[in-house]
């Protein structure tokens, strides 16, 4: 990718991170022109969305403290390094699932 369309797709994809409001955001910024770099980060962010609220729903039956926790911090870990890579300009997936998600939301 060139440093142009990094450059221009920088904001969105950094606000893809956020959970849940963010995607939604970012999808409507990136709907007019498409820009490669943000639907990299878009579909990252939208697959950590979808996989904090199957998690949140799930272990909500365990009422325990320590399942929660543990959930937080795996969610928050991976949110953190896909911001960072999308501040830094990198098309990095985030270990794990990201390969997934790309290939899930591959329309996007």
């Amino acid at each position: 990718m060139d440093k142009k369309t990094i450059d221009e797709g920088r904001s969105i994809a950094i606000t893809s991170y956020i959970l849940i409001i963010g995607v939604l955001i970012a999808l409507s910024m990136n709907s007019d022109d498409k820009n490669k770099f943000a639907s990299f980060h878009i579909r990252q962010g939208l697959g950590l969305t979808i996989t904090f609220i199957i998690l949140g729903v799930s272990i909500s039956f365990f009422e325990s403290i320590y399942v929660a926790a543990s959930m937080w911090i795996f969610i928050s870990v991976l949110a953190l390094y896909g911001l960072f890579c999308a501040a830094l300009g990198k098309t990095t997936m985030i270990p794990l699932l990201g390969p997934f998600f790309q290939k899930t939301f591959k329309s996007l």
